[in-house]
C-alpha cells in the first residue's frame, strides 16, 4: 500500500469520527470515581508508564544526571516506588542519560527528524536518528511532516516513517502526530493509520511545544486506531499522550481511557505511555498522601 492512490483510498475510506460522541465519551469516562487502593494501583502504574522528559534547550549533561537519578528513585524515601519507564532527551544528551541508566531496565528514548518541526531534508533527519540510536537510544520518537500530511502527501509521510524506522534498527520507533496541528478527528485518524501502517511501534499525539498538546478524545481517536490494527492484524501497537498532562488526576482519566477504549491489555508500559516533565512530582505527592493520609506538599518530591 506504498502509492499514494492506495494510501488516499485506504485512508479517506476509514469511518469518519464523530466529534460529539468522542467528546462525551472522553468527558463522561472523565468522571469516573477511583477510590484508595484502586488509586494507589493507578498511581503507581502511571509512573511506572512516565517518559520523563527533558527537551530545552538549556539541557545540560548535569540536569540529565539528575533526571535519570530521578528516573531510578523517584522518591528517594521510599524504594517500593516503581521506576519510570524511559528518559526522553535530545540526540546530544543520550550517552549521559544511557550510561546513567545502563542495566538499570529504563529505556532511553531520544527525539530525532529535526525535532520539533520535521523542516529538514530526509539525510539529515536519518543522520539524527542514527547518531541518536549509536548513542544508545533505544527508543526514538520521530515527527512526521504535518506540511506534507496536510497536503494530502500521504505516500511522502509513509516513506519518510518507514526509512525512519529501518535506521532504528533494534530501537523502537514513535511516530509523533502533532495533533494540534492537524485540526480535526478524522485527520488523527488518517495520520494514526498512516503511521501504523508504516511500520510505528506507538503513535504519540504531540512534541509539547505545539497547543492543544495531549487531550483526551484525541487520545480516544489513536487508542481506537491501536485496538482496531490488533484486530485486523493481531498485532500491538502502542500510544502515547505528550504535552500538558501535569496532575494525577488527569493521567487517571488517561488510564481509564485505556482501559475502556483500547482494553486492559494496554495498561502496560510496553503499550502506553504518557511524556511528561511535570506530571511524576504530582503523582509521587498524591502517592503519599494515599499512604499517610495527609497532602506531604511539594518540597518533599525532587524538582526537576
Amino acid at each position: 500500500m506504498r502509492d499514494e492512490s492506495s494510501l488516499r483510498r485506504f485512508l479517506h475510506g476509514l469511518p469518519g469520527v464523530d466529534q460529539v460522541g468522542v467528546e462525551q465519551r472522553a468527558a463522561g469516562l472523565g468522571t469516573r470515581s477511583i477510590k484508595k487502593a484502586a488509586k494507589l494501583h493507578a498511581i503507581d502504574l502511571a509512573i511506572s508508564m512516565v517518559d520523563l522528559t527533558t527537551l530545552e534547550g538549556a539541557d545540560t549533561p548535569g540536569k540529565v544526571r539528575s533526571l535519570a537519578a530521578k528516573a531510578k528513585r523517584p522518591d528517594p524515601e521510599r524504594p517500593d516506588v516503581p521506576q519510570v519507564a524511559a528518559v526522553c532527551v535530545y540526540p546530544d544528551m543520550v550517552k549521559t542519560a544511557a550510561d546513567e541508566l545502563k542495566g538499570t531496565g529504563i529505556n532511553v528514548a531520544s527525539v530525532a527528524t529535526a525535532f520539533p518541526s520535521g523542516r529538514s531534508t530526509m539525510d539529515i533527519k536519518l543522520a539524527d536518528t542514527r547518531f541518536a540510536v549509536e548513542q544508545g537510544a533505544s527508543e526514538v520518537d520521530m515527527v512526521i511532516d504535518r506540511g506534507a500530511f496536510l497536503s494530502g502527501r500521504y505516500g511522502q509521510v509513509f516513506e519518510e516513517i518507514v526509512k525512519v524506522k529501518q535506521a532504528c534498527g533494534d530501537a523502537h520507533l514513535k511516530v509523533i502526530l502533532e495533533t494540534g496541528e492537524l485540526v480535526t478527528y478524522d485527520n488523527v485518524r488518517r495520520a494514526s493509520w498512516l503511521a501504523l501502517l508504516a511500520g510505528g511501534d506507538f503513535i504519540k499525539t504531540s512534541t509539547g511545544k505545539v497547543q492543544p498538546a495531549a487531550t483526551l478524545p484525541v487520545t480516544h481517536v489513536m487508542l481506537q486506531a491501536v485496538r482496531d490494527w490488533k484486530t485486523q492484524t493481531g498485532e500491538l501497537r502502542g500510544v502515547k499522550p505528550a504535552g500538558g498532562i501535569r496532575s494525577t488526576k488527569d493521567a487517571i482519566k488517561y488510564l481509564v481511557a485505556v482501559h475502556e477504549v483500547a482494553g486492559p491489555e494496554w495498561l502496560d508500559p510496553h503499550l502506553f505511555r504518557f511524556g511528561a516533565s511535570t506530571l511524576l512530582n504530582d503523582l509521587l505527592m498524591q502517592r503519599r498522601t494515599q499512604l499517610d493520609g495527609h497532602y506531604s506538599g511539594p518540597d518533599y518530591v525532587t524538582v526537576d
